[in-house]
């Protein structure tokens, strides 16, 4: 960092502050022509709620006080002002674990190897038991709880439900697949959807589009909007290579991630308009891979917590 910005950061962190410290001064003290305490300030609402000018609590003042006290500690014991590294010398930055000095790694380093060392012995203990029986060890999948919702809830929220554009992963339907390989799999590895668009194709053609929405709906089970249109959809879901992916009945293809049309619930909405945007325009999306981040041991237990959610009695 650059000397201008160095100071640049301490200026602005510590003005910042004296801002503060002067905010509430100047909020404490009685302007001319205000008030006093036990007076109202002549504002009434709902003809008999009275606004008087109260200052405020003493002990809520002091909590104010008491987080600028803080800050002020924490930039004199950790970094935050520009190039200064804090009394503590604390560093989040990477360390190598081949060097020998100890000291030479960031605090953080040392930290996270601290916690390594300690849960390493856990997750050796998960990873000697049978998949079956580690998915059903309250205790396994206590962590693979906490794991999902460190790294999965983000995108397919807290209980697997998914939303637009993320699968539900707790209906017992995967598009990749949802035996134990495949899970693991797929969480180590990372996957790419991807359907094509066939708004070339069919532009203009809405007896067709209609027709290929009334047979994924047929598919599903579901109420069709046009049941006359059907046969036409049916014969555009060969001619357009439909079936090459999801399989003539529509029930999906693991090996390609096609999804399962008969399931009735995608990924990207099972409306009309949602099933009309996908058939023209297409959809692409992307799992990232996990196993840098965490490593197998670690992605066995969250597959085996993805894959007692989908069976029964779940995970409570």
């Amino acid at each position: 960092m650059s000397s201008f910005w160095h100071w640049w950061i301490i200026v602005l962190t510590l003005a910042n502050i004296a801002a503060m410290v002067w905010l509430i001064k100047f909020a404490e003290k009685r302007k001319p022509g205000e008030p006093a305490a036990h007076e109202t300030t002549g504002h009434v609402y709902d003809d008999d709620l009275t606004e008087y000018n109260k200052p405020m609590p003493r002990w809520w003042l002091w909590l104010f006080y008491g987080t600028i006290i803080f800050s002020l500690a924490y930039l004199v014991l950790f970094p935050g002002l520009g190039n200064y590294q804090g009394v503590l010398g604390w560093s989040s930055a990477a360390y190598d674990l081949d060097v020998d000095d100890v000291e030479a790694r960031s605090m953080y380093g040392r930290e996270v190897e601290r916690i390594e060392e300690r849960l390493a012995p856990i997750f050796r203990r998960y990873a000697e038991k049978d998949f079956e029986a580690l998915a059903f060890d309250d205790d396994a999948m206590a962590t693979g709880r906490r794991l999902f919702g460190n790294e999965c809830a983000i995108c397919h929220g807290a209980d697997g439900g998914g939303t637009r554009g993320f699968p539900n992963i707790s209906d017992g339907v995967f598009s990749w697949g949802g035996e134990p390989d495949q899970i693991i799999h797929t969480i180590t590895n990372g996957r790419r959807g991807v359907m094509p668009p066939h708004l070339s194709r069919l532009e203009g053609e809405e007896e067709k589009i209609d027709g290929l929405i009334s047979y994924v709906f047929q598919l599903a089970g579901r109420e069709v909007p046009n049941e006359d249109l059907i046969p036409v959809g049916a014969e555009q879901f060969v001619q357009l290579g439909c079936a090459a992916c999801h399989g003539e009945e529509g029930t999906g293809n693991p090996m390609l991630g096609a999804p399962d049309l008969t399931a009735g619930d995608y990924t990207y909405g099972a409306s009309a308009a949602a099933i009309r945007e996908t058939i023209l325009h297409g959809r692409q999306g992307q799992m990232p891979a996990f196993e840098e981040r965490l490593g197998p041991e670690r992605v066995r237990v969250l597959a085996a917590y993805v894959y007692r959610l989908n069976r029964e009695g779940g995970i409570e």
